[in-house]
């Protein structure tokens, strides 16, 4: 009872509880539309390209925006911009389960309406995110604050294991249109959420501008040796991790052979390895040597990427998913934990917006990148080089360049 109790102390606060429930709705919704997305893009296109640009272009307006979005998320009080970025989301949600619904879309050239409604997500989620991250920790007391990043990580991975396996479900009874439908009436949680948590942040008034604050946010990072070597880290994970599942179609239809349930699995077995990462590292609390476990556990994401690469049986494939998604949970929480114990509280939207900045804008890069090399190399080539660089660049970190390892 006691090491229950141990592992979801943040869940004593009741605007953590009440933010954790709503974002795990709304994320089991976001993850059915991804699967639905991806799904929907290569059965219309059957292109491993137009599967990176779609993630590039969700993912392109985090990295070029949301520096500006953490400013506004230390300017504006964080509940108003997080709703206004909900109700953006919801209505790119509508917006294509209308055009699925009415069959609209029907050939490769439909796509780009696709892409350009993940665009108008993704600049939403460039402000909401910063507003997001820079509101959770001050739902809890500091000594929580380690906690309450592991279990925020845990609901997003519930959201992952759920949310494709009910797309999976969904797309093979009732096809796309539901799992759109159904993304958008999840957003109704988090807007309830936000609408009844008592917490506010009342900014400090100030006639600097958006760009010297700006400034003032970089140049915090910069004067921590060690906040660099995490945000870059940051960075070099997702670029090297988020191909893989962009490239989860392309395994399940011409390497596996399988249909829209294994991909759905296959996105659930990552979400059941990434509970079980967050539950660790949310029950070891606020542990020495944060530095240490976050590079030796990321030699252990490359290596599974590789492993799940270079596999050609399901069930081995299954396991490598796994042991991905607790490497890179236990990865994330334990460097966002230690980005945001270094960071102020008056200083946490613009630092936690350079670290989304870095940790999201990995995504499309890392996209873009492997977009141009998988038709000429092939995805299990790509995918499989993308791990073994990604245990290489822990392993410098943890031998030679030392300010990380030293936290």
């Amino acid at each position: 009872m006691l090491t229950l109790r141990k592992v979801f102390k943040a869940f004593s606060y009741r605007d953590f509880r009440l933010m954790w429930f709503g974002a795990c709705t709304s994320s089991i919704g976001t993850w059915m539309q991804i699967v639905a997305q991806g799904w929907l893009i290569y059965r219309l296109s059957h292109s491993a390209f137009l599967l990176a640009l779609d993630q590039f272009m969700g993912g392109i307006p985090i990295f070029v925006l949301t520096l500006i979005g953490g400013v506004v998320a230390d300017r504006v009080e964080r509940r108003k911009v997080l709703l206004i970025s909900q109700f953006i989301q919801m209505a790119s949600a509508i917006t294509l389960t209308v055009l699925v619904a009415t069959n609209y879309l029907k050939t490769a050239h439909d796509v780009w309406m696709i892409i350009t409604l993940s665009f108008v997500s993704g600049v939403a989620q460039a402000f909401g995110g910063p507003a997001y991250s820079a509101l959770i920790p001050t739902l809890v007391d500091r000594e929580d604050m380690p906690n309450a990043i592991a279990l925020n990580s845990i609901q997003f991975n519930m959201a992952v294991t759920v949310g494709p396996a009910l797309a999976g479900i969904t797309l093979a009874k009732l096809g796309e249109k539901w799992c759109f439908g159904l993304n958008a009436v999840s957003f109704l949680a988090p807007v309830l959420s936000l609408l009844i948590i008592s917490a506010r942040f009342q900014p400090q008034r100030t006639k600097e501008s958006v760009l010297t604050s700006l400034k003032q946010g970089i140049s915090f990072v910069r004067q921590r040796e060690a906040m660099v070597a995490l945000i870059v880290l940051a960075f070099c994970m997702t670029a090297l991790t988020a191909p893989m599942r962009t490239y989860f179609p392309v395994f399940v239809k011409d390497i596996f052979h399988r249909g829209a349930e294994t991909y759905g699995w296959l996105l659930s077995a990552m979400g059941i390895g990434s509970i079980i990462g967050s539950l660790i590292i949310a029950s070891r609390g606020n542990i020495h040597n944060k530095g240490r476990v976050a590079l030796v556990t990321m030699t252990c994401l490359g290596a599974a990427i590789s492993a799940f690469a270079l596999s050609r049986a399901l069930p081995f494939s299954y396991f490598s998913v796994i042991i991905v998604g607790a490497s890179m949970m236990a990865v994330f929480a334990t460097v966002t934990s230690l980005v945001q114990l270094i960071t102020t509280n008056e200083m946490r939207g613009r630092v936690m917006s350079v670290y989304n900045c870095a940790f999201r804008g990995g995504m499309p890069m890392g996209n873009l990148v492997t977009g141009q090399l998988v038709p000429i190399y092939t995805a299990p080539i790509v995918v499989g080089a993308s791990g073994g660089l990604l245990v290489l660049i822990a392993i410098y970190y943890l031998l030679f360049q030392r300010r990380v390892a030293a936290l």
